[in-house]
């Protein structure tokens, strides 16, 4: 790594004086900036005046411990957006599942490895300025243009694919997955009959369908095994976390209806307001069609593609439960002309 990051502000806030050590050992090799602090009431006064670029919290320690320290940072809008990773001697999914959470992006578990902890720490705090960057790149290009057309044009590709990029970098499984949701729903409106405006909107919106899993912990979303019930909990949390990240986009609200609404179900059994029927954003309809398909035609860690003829099954079961039967029928006929099996990840 070498110096590449030594931009970096790190703030460790750990009682044990070895572990500050071997923290700012390692981290200061790599050219990053170090600040140490003993106490959770001593990270608080030095984060008055400063703002590092990550924090590294240890759960245990007394006084104030990790989770009331991560808490007084949440409730604080001068440092509620600093990322924080957890730093735990504990090996067991409560402390795990209280602090993520609590609004920690992961866990390092001590004593730990060099090479782990400057991969976590480039990777969260990466993915932190890209999303920063990104919504000043939206509001400098909003600025910029007054026709909704222009407006459109200028906020679509560039911005959106760059994020678009990041939202599949968190899955190693997924690779292209937003982008074939993009492309299946867009088909799907085009067959329905919608006007040719409205199909850019869906395919815009589908791309960015995913864009809460860039807060998710990456230990969640890369788990090859079955998640436990409290991890599935935290990745329920991920519509949400889309609206809260997408809201900030005014000049195009639509963009919030398939990131917050595409697991919703037609029979209100989804997540996380359980909407029924045409309550449901017709866009958010058709994205989970689109969702649900590519991920059955995907491979994922546990399995390979599953066969066509099984996904036209599970297609064909939700319909009117799961998917809105319109757009259900849609993609059946997309899948009956597909006779090589062609709208699979390759």
């Amino acid at each position: 790594m070498g110096t590449e990051h030594n931009d970096y502000w790190i703030l460790v806030i750990d009682d044990d004086a070895a572990n500050l050590t071997m923290a700012n050992t390692i981290l200061s090799s790599e050219g990053m900036r170090v600040s140490c602090v003993k106490s959770g009431e001593a990270a608080l006064k030095f984060l008055r005046g400063n703002k590092p670029d990550l924090i590294l919290l240890d759960v245990h320690m007394p006084g104030m411990d990790g989770f009331a320290t991560i808490a007084a940072l949440k409730e604080n809008k001068a440092t509620a957006d600093i990322p924080v990773i957890f730093l735990t001697a504990d090996d067991d999914s409560d402390t795990e599942t209280r602090g993520l959470q609590a609004g920690a992006m992961d866990f390092i578990t001590k004593p730990f490895m060099a090479d782990i902890l400057l991969l976590r720490i480039n990777h969260i705090v990466e993915l932190t300025r890209l999303q920063a960057d990104l919504a000043h790149e939206v509001e400098v290009k909003t600025r910029e243009v007054t026709h909704q057309h222009k407006k459109l044009e200028k906020l679509s590709m560039q911005i959106v694919m760059a994020l678009s990029g990041a939202i599949d970098a968190k899955d190693t499984y997924t690779n292209g997955h937003s982008a074939r949701v993009a492309d299946y729903s867009r088909r799907i409106a085009e067959m329905a009959g919608f006007s040719k405006e409205m199909q850019d909107d869906i395919y815009m919106i589908g791309l960015l369908h995913d864009v809460g899993k860039i807060g998710i912990p990456d230990a969640i979303i890369n788990k090859p095994s079955r998640l436990t019930d409290e991890e599935f909990a935290i990745i329920k949390t991920h519509p949400v976390l889309g609206e809260k990240i997408l809201e900030k986009i005014e000049e195009f609200p639509k963009l919030i209806t398939g990131a917050k609404y595409h697991h919703e179900r037609y029979d209100g059994r989804g997540y996380p307001d359980g909407l029924s029927g045409e309550e449901i954003p017709v866009e958010a309809r058709i994205i989970a069609v689109a969702d649900a398909y590519d991920a059955m035609s995907s491979k994922r860690a546990y399995r390979g593609v599953i066969p066509q003829a099984q996904v036209r099954a599970e297609v064909e079961k939700g319909k009117g439960t799961q998917f809105d039967p319109v757009f259900a029928d849609i993609m059946l006929s997309m899948i009956d002309e597909d006779k090589e099996y062609e709208m699979c990840e390759k």
